[in-house]
């Protein structure tokens, strides 16, 4: 389906069909939507976990109990669940990994033009580090840049996807260890297919969006 197609055609699922697996194929369509996914200056500040299998679903639901039991039967049903996870920090070890990483894949045509990349990336680090003091809430901005693009990605593959800030992060955090590993757990997302008697699909409950000329100023 085209781009509008597909932006029509998906809806945050609420209720996904047990039985509906996503193929290797799509499941590998899917990883590198995560992995693609653009980023400010390329820091690509992120993880994922991913749930595939029912002990791993299960795993994942311990962030739903309590007050977020409403997103147990989500994650538990869906074919695959992801979790979005931010870095806490940015360090030089990690910056260097990157331009490593960015050298090694033939990115830079010169030595200049590396080191200008380079200085770019600390430059704006260290403007969300030392002037705006928010440097964790720049990376986690990244991580939901993922999350959009992730999002249409899946629809366009025909996968049905349920975004959930729904989640006990720090029992997420606690149970995949991430804290210890630098990085701290943000969003859930479901996916996998659709039930016919979904509640929330578009026929039963249209979309709705404000409309264009009150979000949209053309000069």
């Amino acid at each position: 389906m085209n781009i509008i197609e597909a932006l029509n055609w998906r809806y945050s699922t609420k209720d996904f069909d047990p039985n509906k697996k996503i193929s290797e194929t799509d499941f590998d369509n899917v990883k590198e939507l995560l992995r693609m996914s653009p980023s400010s200056t390329n820091i690509q500040p992120w993880h994922f976990i991913i749930a595939s299998t029912d002990q791993g679903k299960k795993r994942m639901a311990k962030g739903t109990q309590g007050f977020f039991i409403f997103n147990e039967a989500k994650i538990l049903n869906a074919s695959h669940v992801v979790l979005f996870c931010s870095r806490l920090s940015a360090g030089k070890d990690y910056m260097q990994h990157l331009l490593d990483v960015e050298d090694q894949d033939g990115r830079f045509p010169n030595e200049e033009i590396k080191q200008n990349v380079n200085g770019g990336r600390n430059a704006f680090a260290d403007i969300h580090k030392y002037d705006l003091k928010d440097v964790q809430h720049w990376m986690e901005k990244q991580v939901y840049l993922n999350i959009g693009n992730f999002l249409l990605g899946v629809a366009a593959l025909g996968i049905d996807a349920c975004p959930m800030e729904g989640i006990d992060v720090k029992a997420l955090d606690e149970e995949f260890g991430l804290r210890e590993k630098g990085f701290t757990s943000i969003t859930a997302v479901a996916i996998g297919y659709r039930t016919e008697s979904d509640f929330n699909t578009t026929d039963k409950t249209p979309k709705s969006r404000l409309p264009e000329s009150e979000i949209i100023t053309v000069f």
